[in-house]
């Protein structure tokens, strides 16, 4: 067991010296300075830790070394905290020691009490502890944004649902609907990229159907004969979901306003698959425009 000789109350403090238990623990020099006590402190002297800290709890820090180790250090009232401009906290040493937020590079002066690290001087450069602090903030802006776009998400999310559930409500079983107008989108062969035609096609669509009280859009897609039953079952899904995506994302149409797409390969024929030009009409989407003939007031009775 090592003596040290100190002349703070802080050294005191933390070997926790208890002077009746441990004769002569504590012993005054009668020719030291009047302003300053000289105490000689029975304990043992920890190691110099240098690491950054990953952790905090209460009055507990954990500091990892550049090779990873981690360490916990106890922190008190009787901590020394100082940056590289000095002591922080103007003179309260309970502001210095708020000041060790996560990410800080640190060097560490413990005391060993017992199986307990406890420190008692905490240095760092001053700039680490602004970029420590703006890292801070910036962290706990992103969590309120997040917070706050998952929670908006959230609303519109269950929004959505009930308008749809109100809407499958009212439809019930219902399977009979008025055509109020027909959009066919048309496409290269083998292909399902929307061309700029189309695409000023389908948000005029979208917007003639939503001027339509309780309309809604099927959109059904389409190939001609060429190729196999797979192959085109497969692109005339792949169309119908594309126009879909555009209608929706581009065009601003409300899912819940959407029935369910689907692709019918080389089936339902517009013209003559053996030309050209047949097979051109052929390879097309359409978006249907509905209203139930239970909810269209001036559809048929």
């Amino acid at each position: 067991m090592k003596v040290h000789s100190k002349g703070t109350k802080a050294m005191l403090a933390m070997a926790i010296v208890a002077a009746p238990a441990w004769s002569g623990a504590v012993a005054q020099d009668q020719t030291a300075p009047s302003e300053e006590v000289l105490t000689t402190v029975v304990g043992v002297e920890g190691p110099k830790i240098e690491g950054i800290i990953t952790a905090r709890n209460e009055d507990r820090l954990q500091i990892t070394t550049a090779s990873g180790t981690t360490t916990s250090v106890a922190v008190n009232d009787e901590t020394r905290v100082r940056g590289t401009g000095g002591f922080l906290g103007l003179g309260r040493k309970s502001l210095g020691i708020d000041a060790l937020l996560n990410g800080l590079p640190v060097t560490v002066e413990t005391w060993q009490s017992g199986a307990t690290l406890v420190a008692s001087d905490i240095r760092f450069k001053n700039d680490d502890l602004e970029t420590a602090a703006m890292i801070r903030n910036g962290t706990a802006q992103r969590f309120a944004a997040n917070e706050q776009a998952i929670g908006e998400n959230k609303i519109g999310v269950e929004e959505n649902a009930r308008a749809a559930e109100a809407l499958r409500g009212r439809l019930g079983d219902i399977d009979q609907y008025n055509i109020k107008g027909v959009t066919n989108v048309y496409f290269a062969s083998g292909r399902y990229q929307l061309s700029g035609k189309a695409r000023e096609k389908l948000c005029a669509a979208a917007a003639e159907a939503d001027a339509i009280e309780n309309s809604l859009l099927l959109v059904v897609g389409y190939t001609d004969s060429t190729g196999s039953y797979e192959v085109n079952q497969r692109l005339s899904e792949q169309r119908a979901g594309r126009v879909v995506n555009y209608l929706q994302q581009e065009c601003s149409w409300k899912p819940f306003r959407m029935l369910t797409p689907t692709g019918m390969a080389a089936s339902d024929p517009t013209a003559d698959n053996s030309t050209a030009a047949g097979r051109s009409e052929n390879r097309r989407v359409s978006v249907n425009i509905l209203v139930s003939k239970a909810l269209d007031r001036f559809g048929d009775s």
